[in-house]
Formats: structure tokens, C-alpha cells, sequence
């Protein structure tokens, strides 16, 4: 899937396209400079699943769980503090990304030797101040 343009007033038709092309995938790494928007978009995804819960950048927790209503349980990890694979490890990750959840990956770099085999990468690139572009590939 590639957008090539989107401005934020559009995020929620991405993010049904997203959920109804991808939906059959449990884990979802989203690549993007700091500010790009992987929060955002996960937030509109959280809105489109019907997450009960408040959607919000896990950055000091590393790991959030949500309620939906359309997926039961969806992790939200960021894992940009995260100084090693063992950390990662030690905190439970691969339980996480193995559950058959839904896991939505923000900075997932440090951990794709302990991602699954199928899974959804999402690039977000800056176009412009208010503008994105977006691929998602699955690998």
C-alpha cells in the first residue's frame, strides 16, 4: 500500500484502509522520524477498532494495553528507550508479539530479530510540515 500524500484530516481513511488490507496481520512496526505522526496514526487505528481505552505514546511505559471492541486486546509498544534485545526480552516482548494480538510497534528496530516471520511495516515519511507519506509493506 502506498500514499504518496496525506495531510492529518485524512488519517482515518488510512487507517481503515490499514486495518481492512492488513487485518490479518498481528504485528505492526511503524518506522518514522520523532514527530512524524506514528502516534497519531495509531491513535486514529485505536479509534477505527473501537479502543475503549485512552490512546497514548508509551514512551516511559514501553508497553500499553488497550481494550477494543472489534480486536480484544491490542499492545502499543514504544521502544525507542529500550538499550538492549535482552531488555527487551527481560520485559516480556516476544510473549507480547506472539500472543495473536494486535501489536502496533512504534521504533521497533532494536527488536526485529525477535519479531515474528509476517508482519506489517509502516513507513511514514515528512513531506512537508502538514504532509506524510506513507508505504506500508507486509515482510
Amino acid at each position: 500500500m502506498n500514499i504518496p500524500y496525506y495531510m492529518e484530516a485524512e488519517l482515518q481513511e488510512i487507517a481503515r484502509k490499514l486495518i481492512l488490507n492488513f487485518e490479518k496481520l498481528n504485528v505492526w512496526c511503524f518506522y518514522a522520524e520523532i514527530g512524524s505522526g506514528k502516534t497519531t496514526l495509531i491513535k486514529e487505528i485505536g479509534e477505527e477498532l473501537l479502543v475503549v481505552d485512552k490512546v497514548s505514546s508509551p514512551t516511559f511505559s514501553i508497553i500499553n494495553e488497550y481494550e477494543s471492541k472489534k480486536k480484544g486486546i491490542i499492545y502499543h509498544f514504544d521502544c525507542y528507550r529500550l538499550k538492549s534485545i535482552e531488555e527487551a526480552i527481560d520485559i516480556g516482548v516476544e510473549d507480547y508479539l506472539y500472543s495473536g494480538e494486535l501489536c502496533l510497534i512504534e521504533w521497533p528496530g532494536l527488536i526485529v530479530p525477535l519479531l515474528p516471520e509476517d508482519y506489517l511495516k509502516i513507513n511514514i515519511n515528512l513531506v512537508s510540515d502538514k504532509a506524510r507519506s506513507l508505504t506500508a509493506i507486509p515482510e
